[in-house]
């Protein structure tokens, strides 16, 4: 574990909101060399501290103006149907993220579709004909606020 400081923090939040600043903005952003900013975005990305830098893609820009949460309870568990189940689901590019979790569902999806019935072609043709799916829940995303994390 690593030890953080106040303006490692201050660097993460500042990250967290847009990962594009160069070392020269944040360094002149928070009193530093644009050489020791540098050196401490280096020191938290070999400490794992920071494990990479994401594009966020505006969805409904793209014309997929629906994302719905899929609750996803296999009907036979065991180790051949989950991965069977996992390989199947990740092939399927509407899916964006598919989440193994404990409770009452045994995977959580993120779908993306283009409108209500593009969903519903998604979930009956490609989701529903997975290998060992049961029972499924659909909530559907209504709005999202994104925050940068527990240093915000």
């Amino acid at each position: 574990m690593i030890e953080l400081d106040d303006i490692d923090r201050a660097l993460l939040r500042a990250l967290a909101l847009d990962a594009t600043q160069g070392a020269g903005a944040l360094g002149r952003r928070f009193g530093l060399s644009q050489p020791a900013a540098w050196r401490r975005v280096r020191r938290l990305e070999e400490a794992g501290v920071i494990a990479g830098r994401r594009l966020v893609v505006d969805r409904a820009a793209l014309g997929f103006g629906v994302t719905v949460f899929l609750g996803v309870k296999l009907a036979t568990k065991g180790r051949v149907s989950l991965e069977d189940f996992e390989r199947a689901v990740t092939a399927i590019p509407e899916v964006q993220v598919v989440q193994h979790v404990l409770g009452l569902f045994d995977y959580r999806l993120r779908v993306v579709a283009r409108d209500i019935a593009d969903f519903e072609r998604v979930l009956r043709r490609r989701i529903m004909t997975l290998p060992g799916v049961g029972q499924v829940e659909a909530n559907v995303l209504l709005t999202e606020e994104r925050r940068p994390g527990p240093l915000g």
